[in-house]
């Protein structure tokens, strides 16, 4: 329980666990920004760990100085990228196996299942669309690896969602982290980039779980 308690202040207090390790590590952050935002994406046992947020509070602190905006944009992207492209290829490699089964240990068959009805809806898309809404975002890419998606058309729709994330989240945090209002109130807008990023998982769970009823 203490555990959950402090990933959720770490989660909601991005601004100054951030800022304490820019100061402790320096030029060591990037890396560790790079090896978040991969696993993030990159491996479908953790789907937990902050991305949205913690690219604006990225893009707020380069803003300030204190991190280069260039450097941050392309090792983010490419952290972006590689890790879609990880976790495609961890799908198309364990995949077949664990669709098998009704649940492992780490992974429970519904978000896969879930993420296959947003393929259904969105085709190729998805793997666009779901880089802004956490766990789909992880799962798409390893569902993508377990149906019939072939790499180069993966690849396409990976670059163009990574790099369109974190365009948007990263640069958001850049132009907007600083703005008085926002930067007085940073925990209320990182918990608001969190609400609203779950918001379109939230009504798909809602109306999966309204149609099982109904049916």
């Amino acid at each position: 329980m203490e555990d959950v308690t402090q990933f959720i202040d770490f989660f909601l207090h991005l601004d100054k666990y951030l800022s304490a390790i820019i100061q402790s590590y320096g030029h060591i952050t990037y890396l560790i920004l790079f090896i978040i935002i991969f696993c993030e994406t990159g491996l479908v046992v953790l789907p937990f760990l902050p991305g949205d947020s913690l690219l604006f509070a990225a893009g707020a602190f380069a803003a300030k100085g204190d991190m280069s905006i260039g450097i941050l944009y392309v090792i983010l992207c490419i952290a972006a990228v590689l890790g879609d492209s990880v976790n495609y290829e961890i799908g198309s490699f364990i995949g077949p196996k664990i669709a098998k089964l009704e649940k492992t240990r780490f992974l429970n068959k519904e978000h896969v299942e879930r993420t296959h009805k947003f393929y259904e809806k969105y085709g190729a898309k998805t793997i666009i669309i779901a880089r802004f809404i956490p766990i789909i975002r992880t799962f798409a890419p390893f569902v993508a690896g377990i149906g019939d998606m072939g790499y180069k058309k993966f690849l396409h729709y990976n670059v163009i969602g990574g790099v369109s994330w974190i365009s948007i989240c990263l640069f958001g945090g850049y132009l907007f982290g600083n703005i008085p209002v926002v930067k007085h109130n940073f925990t209320i807008v990182i918990l608001g980039i969190v609400v609203i990023s779950i918001m379109p998982a939230l009504v798909e769970y809602i109306r999966h779980r309204y149609y099982s009823k109904a049916s």
